[in-house]
């Protein structure tokens, strides 16, 4: 019983991330300034990095968490550098 309950739980999770990854992505699309689609972008990496968690528990598999913890740090990495760019105009110093 506990097993149909943890499937139906993480069937639930995994159709919601998808919703979202959706609606951050038409944000990125339609977004009206800059700022919106960077926070898009933002909201983007980290519904993908959860749900490839989610599918690393589906799955039994570790390589889903190792690709979520890269996925967490390039995407940290690339709002820094899209938000100081648009800070001052320009990545590096």
């Amino acid at each position: 019983m506990s097993e149909l309950i943890m499937n139906a739980a993480l069937f639930y999770a995994q159709a919601t991330l998808s919703l979202a990854a959706a609606c951050a992505g038409y944000r990125i699309l339609i977004g009206p300034r800059a700022q919106d689609r960077i926070l898009g972008l933002d909201t983007l990496y980290v519904t993908v990095m959860l749900l490839f968690l989610v599918v690393g528990l589906r799955l039994g598999s570790i390589f889903f968490f190792e690709a979520a913890m890269v996925i967490a740090v390039m995407g940290f990495v690339a709002t820094v550098a899209l938000a100081k760019f648009l800070y001052r105009g320009e990545v590096i110093e």
